[in-house]
């Protein structure tokens, strides 16, 4: 052997005559590959006038002199070139690139290029296994290479998170992404323990949830309402962990949607409920609402309080009703409709009430679409039709159970009221006063005096006006 393995610097043999020859060609090659630093990569012609001593990484197709030495170290050494094939592992500085650069047994790659994968990378910081990319710096630049540039956030599963976290002091302000599904959320915290949802955009149609935002229904939706269900559930399961507990609950998170052409219904599954609800605002969208106990059984989904109104609309919104029993104990109407619109479209059941059992005024119309039973006292009327308020109640039979009685009479109509309540058909007795219209009232009713329910003569007076 009469090289070395590497550098393939020639040995100076025994007895060999002029041994400073091959020693100097041992110089010569230690200077050109030792601290290698190449003037350029990728010119493919020698250069005309190189300086002595200068080294060049030759370029794919080279011509000339290089011909044939494609990736090798041409170095010009003594006024000629001479040629060093690279081992892997060999690395080299391109001045014209400022660049470092390796053999890895193939190719010249920029230095570090070729390690792929690399478990931490720190930047001005300590990565770790958690952070296993670090950066300490003012800013991070994403350049394109070519057109666009696209920042890519993987996670495994729909239940995981993929996100953008902003902190102060390495603790959670703000955080954006797919955050636990694969909704897309925006929410902010405080103090990193106590987050609060700002937008949700929904993955499957595009639509926003968020503070001061509807979200606009793409499909019909149910929500239910159970006694062992909770206010703090979504109320689309009819599942204790889905259902909400309250009535009012269910209609406050139909108030915030933006309903469009679809439609809402709230089923409240069977039980007794110690309260109703106040509809106070509008709908928003042209789709209808309807709440729904049980048709067949209306005693089966009882909601009963003392002193309270129990299904009270004060705004002009319309709502459908079905399938209640509805009782006040001392004080309050069971169904009031004030400027708004109730549509009662299924079988409900009165029991008692401390006020009105029905009670429409200022504007408002009840409509009475479906046949009923009363069961209980009314502490005033059954109807009350007063201020400009309208009740709408044609061809029905109304279910008389137990003799029920009212105070007052059993249409109350005053100060404009329309009563429109032909045609029914009334099942069983009651005591009291069958009706009592005064000051611009009027009921289109009967011509006969005893149509209405009732054991003492209706009357009218300062204007009131009865008859078919």
């Amino acid at each position: 052997m009469d090289q070395t393995t590497k550098l393939k610097l020639p040995y100076i043999l025994a007895a060999q005559s002029q041994k400073h020859v091959t020693h100097n060609e041992a110089l010569r090659v230690l200077d050109a590959l030792v601290q290698l630093a190449v003037v350029d990569k990728d010119l493919s012609a020698p250069p005309g006038s190189p300086a002595e001593g200068h080294c060049y990484i030759v370029g794919a197709s080279p011509t000339g002199a290089w011909a044939g030495h494609a990736g090798r170290v041409a170095a010009f050494q003594d006024g000629a070139w001479a040629f060093y094939p690279p081992l892997e592992g060999w690395v080299a500085w391109v001045s014209d690139e400022d660049t470092l650069y390796a053999f890895n047994g193939t190719s010249w790659v920029v230095g570090g290029s070729g390690v792929n994968p690399v478990s931490l990378v720190g930047v001005n910081a300590t990565a770790d296994t958690t952070n296993r990319l670090s950066v300490a710096s003012t800013a991070s630049l994403f350049n394109h290479a070519g057109a666009g540039h696209q920042l890519k956030i993987n996670k495994a599963a729909a239940g995981d998170t993929g996100s953008v976290l902003f902190q102060t002091g390495f603790s959670g302000r703000a955080e954006f992404g797919l955050a636990g599904d694969d909704d897309f959320h925006v929410k902010v915290s405080a103090d990193g323990s106590a987050w609060h949802e700002a937008i949700v955009i929904n993955r499957s149609n595009g639509t926003l949830k968020g503070a001061g935002i509807r979200e606009k229904l793409v499909a019909n939706r149910t929500y239910y309402v159970r006694t062992d269900g909770s206010d703090s559930n979504t109320g689309l399961a009819n599942t204790s962990g889905g259902a909400f507990l309250t009535i009012q609950k269910a209609i406050n998170t139909v108030s915030a949607l933006d309903l469009s052409t679809f439609n809402v219904e709230i089923v409240v599954g069977a039980g007794t409920y110690g309260a109703g609800f106040t509809m106070n605002g509008m709908w928003v969208g042209s789709g209808t609402v309807q709440l729904t106990g049980d048709v067949t059984t209306p005693s089966n989904v009882t909601i009963q309080a003392a002193s309270a109104n129990l299904f009270q609309v004060t705004a002009r919104a319309k709502i459908f009703v079905r399938g209640f029993k509805l009782v006040t104990t001392t004080t309050g109407s069971l169904i009031r409709c004030q400027t708004g619109h109730i549509v009662l479209n299924g079988n409900m059941e009165y029991g008692q009430s401390g006020f009105y059992q029905i009670e429409v005024r200022d504007g408002g119309f009840v409509e009475i679409t479906a046949n009923y039973s009363i069961t209980g006292n009314a502490g005033i009327a059954h109807w009350n039709v007063n201020t400009n308020g309208m009740l709408y109640c044609v061809a029905r039979t109304i279910t008389l159970v137990g003799t029920p009685a009212w105070t007052s009479s059993f249409l109350d109509a005053t100060l404009g009221g329309v009563a429109e309540v032909h045609a029914n058909t009334f099942s069983g007795s009651a005591t009291g006063k069958r009706y009592d219209i005064s000051r611009n009232a009027a009921a289109r009713a009967s011509a006969s005096a005893t149509y209405f329910p009732g054991d003492v003569a209706g009357t009218t007076a300062t204007g009131g006006q009865y008859g078919a």
